[in-house]
């Protein structure tokens, strides 16, 4: 019973930032189009539809860009301190921001995808991502971190390995992602056909 406990709240931690966000997002494009198809019927007799979703889009984008300036630091200041206050909402918010930050923020960490050889007798290889080359602070100076997506599923695992048994891949990190989240289905691009891998 416990270990069915457990696994309720982790989906439930897996689930919320995505669902919370997709929510937020839904009611704001509802509001934004009920006010729009209202505003422009009463003005200009006419409605275009998915206007609304144009708005989303360019207010989340405008969000982002004010996300980068010095105008958003008191916000990101009170922001941090209402998380101390609220354990679970650091940890719904950290989970979300350190996930999307891997993808597309300024330190990006899924953009240098790797081989690592698993067994040397067989010239057995597994595709991943190299995360983190500086591990001295668990005293690992020779060795890396490499994360593994999982094939079909929203999870991966990280493995510390020597650093002479990684490989560069001279390839989209996009692709490569898409080809292993696939298990192998999506295969490459066409310009991407021939495999660049760095021997």
């Amino acid at each position: 019973m416990k270990k069915l406990i457990n696994y309720f709240l982790q989906g439930i931690l897996y689930i919320a930032p995505i669902g919370i966000t997709g929510y937020i997002i839904y009611l704001m494009f509802t509001f934004v189009d009920s006010l729009l198809r209202d505003t422009l019927m009463d003005l200009l007799d006419v409605y275009i539809p998915g206007l609304g979703v144009v708005v989303i889009v360019f207010l989340l984008v405008l969000i982002g860009l004010i996300g980068q300036t010095v105008i958003a630091r008191p916000f990101k200041f009170f922001f941090r301190r209402l998380m101390k206050r609220i354990p679970l909402l650091k940890v719904i918010f950290s989970a979300f921001n350190d996930l999307f930050s891997a993808f597309v923020g300024k330190e990006r960490k899924f953009n240098r995808p790797v081989l690592v050889l698993v067994n040397p007798i067989t010239n057995l290889e597994k595709m991943g991502f190299l995360t983190e080359d500086d591990l001295s602070l668990i005293n690992e100076k020779e060795k890396v971190a490499v994360y593994f997506p999982h094939s079909y599923n929203f999870s991966g695992e990280l493995f510390i390995v020597p650093k002479e048994q990684v490989r560069p891949i001279d390839l989209n990190p996009a692709e490569v992602m898409k080809f292993i989240v696939s298990a192998g289905v999506a295969g490459w691009e066409a310009g991407n056909s021939k495999s660049k891998m760095n021997h």
